[in-house]
C-alpha cells in the first residue's frame, strides 16, 4: 500500500493498527483503549487513537476492497438507524442471501436520492444483481426503478418480509460495536468509522482473500493490509 505511511508516527505500526483494530473490532470508546494502553505501559491521548481511525481507515478500506471475493447476485437491502451528534441518520445495507456483505453508505436522509446513491455505489463496487429484496419503502422501490430506466437495467424487485431477516440481524453486529462508541461527533468520522467496522466485519465473514493461506486471524488479516 504505497499511500500507507507510518513515517513520523512516535508509535510503531503494530501499535497503530492494532489500536485501530480494536476500536473497529469490539465495543471500546477511545477513552476504553486509552485506558488499556495504560495498564500495558503504553500512554497515548484518546484524540490521538481517534486521529488514528480517521487517517488508516479509509486506506485499509481501499486495500481491502481490492480482496473482497465476489458476492451472489441475489441481495437483501435495508436500512438501520445511526445516531450523530444527536441527530438520526441513515446506515443503507445490503448482503447477500448467504450473508455476505455487499456494500454500505451512511446518509443524512432516508429517502429515493439516497437509496439510488447507495445502489449505484453498490452495482459499481460490486456488479449487477439479478434481484434485489427490500422493505415496503417507496423510496427504495422508487430509487431501484429508476436506476432501471436510467441503466437500461431489468433487475427484479423482490418486497418478502422474511427474505430481509438475514440482513436486520446482521444489522445488530454493527450495532453492538457502535454503542460503546460513546457518540460520534461528525458526520465525516462516522462515515469512516462504520466504514471501517463494515470492514472488519466482512474479515470475520471470511469475505477477504489472502495470498498468504496460513493467515487466518482476523486481527492477522486485518495487519496484513499493511504490509
Amino acid at each position: 500500500m504505497s499511500q500507507l505511511t507510518f513515517k513520523g508516527s512516535h508509535f510503531p505500526k503494530c501499535v497503530i493498527l492494532q489500536r485501530v483494530y480494536w476500536y473497529l473490532r469490539y465495543a471500546l470508546s477511545y477513552r476504553d483503549i486509552e485506558e488499556l494502553m495504560e495498564e500495558r505501559g503504553v500512554e497515548v491521548d484518546h484524540s490521538t487513537i481517534q486521529r488514528w481511525v480517521v487517517k488508516y481507515t479509509p486506506l485499509l478500506e481501499t486495500e481491502i476492497r481490492k480482496r473482497k471475493k465476489a458476492v451472489g447476485t441475489s441481495w437483501r437491502m435495508d436500512e438501520t438507524y445511526i445516531k450523530i451528534k444527536g441527530i438520526w441518520h441513515y446506515l443503507y445495507r445490503a448482503v447477500d442471501k448467504e450473508n455476505n456483505t455487499i456494500d454500505f453508505l451512511l446518509t443524512k436522509k432516508r429517502d429515493k436520492k439516497s437509496a439510488k446513491r447507495f445502489f449505484t455505489k453498490a452495482i459499481s463496487n460490486n456488479g449487477l444483481p439479478e434481484k434485489i429484496n427490500i422493505d415496503k419503502s417507496g423510496a427504495n422501490l422508487a430509487a431501484i426503478k429508476d436506476y432501471n430506466i436510467e441503466y437500461n437495467t431489468t433487475i427484479e424487485i423482490q418486497q418478502v418480509k422474511y427474505l430481509n431477516n438475514i440482513v436486520e440481524q446482521d444489522h445488530r453486529a454493527i450495532k453492538r460495536i457502535t454503542r460503546g462508541m460513546l457518540g460520534s461527533k461528525s458526520f465525516h468520522s462516522a462515515s469512516i468509522t462504520l466504514n471501517g467496522i463494515e470492514m472488519v466485519r466482512m474479515i470475520k465473514k471470511n469475505q477477504i482473500g489472502t495470498e498468504d493461506k496460513s493467515v487466518q486471524n482476523a486481527a492477522k488479516i486485518f495487519y496484513s493490509l499493511a504490509a
